[in-house]
């Protein structure tokens, strides 16, 4: 499990796995990222991050506020080739992103001003170590009827580790095999679907995904017995 103190300590050469020089950021490029971000900042109301993935289970920044929500227009893939933390170059994963397209149900989390810097840049520490995801400022309508501008994660179709095939077939096996140093790609996935069924959130899609990586994994099993 990824936890405050690890990611704090991190050194982000070695700490999730073997990952490629070029495809790594440095910590000035991290820096950079984030003060871009910032200076696209539309207002000065509060900074809300919309988490979607594992940000929901364990979100290890501090936040004032958690409220359910949805974003238009984007929707949870699988599309980011995981080669670090839930998987390996050799053995790659996948990790989950924001695609154009449908809508995505999560938890928007509302950062604290006077903590700003020091949370964001945890948070770009944690989803931003190859530069995989473009920080974008979307419109978040929370259950509670409000709107709320919230930072979203989102995948960079240019980047190296994107993988435009996502279906369930396709990605199903790598899943169900991939492993690194922060645990199973597979457990990534059924602690996903176990949150968003707690929340009342399921997707349909992401539950037959869980269903194929699970019957994968007992087949193996078996095999293997």
């Amino acid at each position: 499990m990824l936890t405050r103190e690890f990611l704090l300590k991190a050194d982000c050469k070695t700490s999730f796995g073997d990952i490629e020089e070029t495809l790594l950021w440095s910590c000035e490029q991290r820096a950079a990222s984030l003060a871009a971000t910032l200076a696209c900042r539309p207002d000065h109301s509060p900074v809300w991050i919309f988490g979607y993935g594992s940000l929901m289970w364990n979100p290890i920044f501090e936040a004032d506020e958690v409220a359910s929500g949805s974003l238009e227009g984007w929707h949870r893939a699988f599309c980011l080739r995981l080669i670090a933390g839930r998987g390996t170059s050799s053995h790659p994963g996948r990790m989950l992103a924001l695609k154009e397209g449908g809508k995505t149900s999560g938890l928007a989390f509302r950062l604290p001003e006077a903590r700003l810097h020091e949370e964001l840049a945890l948070l770009w520490k944690r989803e931003m170590i190859t530069g995989c995801y473009l920080p974008t400022w979307c419109e978040l309508a929370l259950d509670d009827g409000r709107s709320v501008t919230a930072l979203a994660f989102i995948m960079d179709p240019r980047h190296p580790l994107y993988e435009s095939d996502s279906c369930p077939d396709a990605i199903a096996p790598l899943i169900a095999a991939a492993t690194g140093p922060l645990g199973s790609n597979a457990q990534y996935l059924f602690s996903l679907e176990q949150e968003l069924a707690k929340r009342g959130m399921e997707e349909e899609n992401l539950s037959r995904l869980a269903h194929q990586v699970r019957a994968l994994q007992s087949c193996c099993n078996q095999a293997q017995g």
